[in-house]
């Protein structure tokens, strides 16, 4: 599991995204790149990471299913991912 840290700095730069995102649309549309430059650096949406939802873990993130590879190959095997079956020949 992700320390706490981690994921509550995670829901603060989502929230500062979100607080700016339309100043910044603006501002991208006038072509006023000193006004970009003088936002907060957290408000860029390149600054965040996908995280796996149920661990935390930030690397092998499956987009799909919103989660990393080891979290997602447990659930799949246990069968509690839905229309997910381990494939055997």
């Amino acid at each position: 599991m992700a320390k706490t840290c981690w994921l509550e700095r995670e829901k603060r730069k989502r929230k500062t995204v979100e607080k700016y995102a339309k100043l910044r649309a603006e501002l991208k549309a006038k072509g006023d790149f000193v006004g970009l430059s003088l936002l907060p650096r957290d408000a860029s949406p390149t600054r965040l990471t996908n995280r796996c939802r149920v661990s935390g873990r930030r690397r092998a993130f499956i987009r799909r299913f919103q989660m990393s590879r080891m979290t997602f190959r447990e659930l799949a095997s246990q069968g509690m991912i839905p229309g997910v079956t381990k494939s055997s020949w």
